[in-house]
């Protein structure tokens, strides 16, 4: 199998591949080649969040063989704004926000796909650098004359605005344009035929695309393919929590928390979520997921963590976590080529969590009175507001609803842990 063949097959194997505009043979034979590869990120928060992880391990298999990657930071596309997959127009940046966010982002970009071996060093570049010396008069005469309308609006990016109750502004109505105009700058001035982006990118890239291939620019081949929209088994938007957004910012996430989010995923997304998020062997994946769900999961835990925040930080929030919570495999050889640890029976003994016996009639119940009745707070008021201020968590779950209710009976003899904070823990076993 060609090397071309062999990175499309995998990509499409992982899950990465939705849409494209070119038939596999011919995607697979484009790869063959070294070519530059691109997908935009508009710096519209000061973090990436965990839906950008599709995208960015998307790259990062593209370098690792042997590719060009850009990153590109979208400030210009920013002062616009992407009215895909919105119901509604996002409100106005200032360009100093815009600034700030995209020096936070493009430094998360950089971290994330430049430390893959394999290919030359990612070029990162903001499109600001060209959109903002950009002529109005001149793009129109350059590039709108080639963009039809009629087609535009029968994109689903647009054609949803377009329909809704609050209708596509003018503004907005520019983003489809801008953003091809990016596509044509990196060919023109880096050679890049290839743009990626999540499924609801897919109008904007084919724009791109047809405006390259116009005779009067130029005449050339260019490509796109597009992720898939990533629902939790459940059907929930991937990456939402009871307390929001899970960040790449380890200052808006902790490491604890995003080892956390992962290693609380359902049984049904486990394989997905391996596939998509670690590089790990796919039909080793396969295998161990057959062999232990639970396993699977603090592998995945452990590399998602590894791969945003380093080797030393996920080992020591593993170790945290298996001197929290029973882990699934004492004593039990690394798996999967994975760099987890391996767990000594000593760690996830936890005997130094005191243990509560609640009577099984009395659950669920809520966590206030479940925080009152452990005694990890005096009063209800206590529990209420260290809720309030993200303090408690279930089995290494945040909770922040008061009105939550916990129910341990059916986890086994091992009951939950009940903790506040990473010292003031309780075992609660029904009994």
């Amino acid at each position: 199998m060609s090397a071309g063949k062999e990175l499309y097959a995998s990509l499409d194997e992982r899950g990465f591949i939705y849409q494209k505009t070119a038939s596999p043979e011919d995607l697979a034979g484009l790869l063959d080649e070294t070519v530059s590869v691109y997908i935009g990120f508009d710096p519209t928060a000061d973090s990436l969040h965990v839906g950008s992880l599709v995208p960015l391990m998307a790259l990062r298999h593209v370098k690792r063989a042997g590719h060009r990657v850009i990153l590109l930071t979208g400030s210009g596309t920013a002062m616009v704004g992407d009215p895909s997959g919105k119901t509604e127009m996002r409100p106005m940046m200032t360009a100093r926000d815009i600034e700030c966010n995209a020096s936070r982002i493009s430094s998360q970009l950089s971290r994330i796909v430049d430390d893959v071996d394999g290919g030359p060093d990612c070029l990162a570049l903001d499109n600001a650098s060209w959109l903002e010396p950009l002529g109005y008069i001149q793009f129109l005469r350059q590039c709108g004359r080639f963009m039809s309308i009629n087609r535009m609006l029968s994109r689903e990016s647009a054609r949803r605005r377009y329909e809704s109750e609050e209708g596509l502004s003018f503004l907005e109505f520019n983003y489809m344009c801008l953003q091809a105009f990016d596509f044509l700058h990196l060919y023109q001035e880096h050679g890049c035929r290839l743009q990626m982006g999540g499924q609801d990118q897919w109008g904007n890239i084919c724009e791109g695309i047809d405006l390259i291939s116009r005779p009067e620019l130029g005449s050339g081949r260019a490509y796109g393919i597009t992720f898939p929209l990533l629902l939790s088994s459940s059907g929930e938007k991937f990456g939402k929590t009871a307390a929001g957004a899970v960040w790449l910012d380890p200052a808006r996430t902790p490491p604890f928390d995003y080892y956390q989010f992962w290693r609380n995923v359902s049984d049904e997304d486990v394989e997905r979520y391996l596939l998509l998020f670690t590089e790990l062997d796919a039909e080793a994946i396969k295998a161990q997921c057959r062999t232990s769900i639970n396993r699977s999961k603090e592998i995945l835990a452990f590399e998602c963590t590894r791969i945003l925040h380093g080797n030393l930080v996920a080992q020591e929030v593993y170790s945290t976590a298996c001197a929290q919570f029973r882990c699934a495999d004492v004593d039990g050889a690394i798996t999967m080529g994975s760099t987890i640890p391996r767990v000594h029976a000593s760690v996830t003994a936890d005997v130094s969590v005191p243990e509560v016996r609640i009577p099984a009639a009395d659950f669920p119940v809520g966590v206030l009175d479940l925080l009152v009745r452990t005694g990890l707070v005096a009063s209800k008021g206590e529990a209420r507001r260290i809720l309030r201020q993200g303090g408690v968590y279930v089995d290494g779950q945040r909770l922040l609803d008061e009105n939550d209710r916990v129910d341990p009976s059916g986890r086994g003899e091992s009951g939950c842990l009940v903790s506040i904070g990473k010292k003031r823990r309780r075992r609660v076993v029904p009994g």
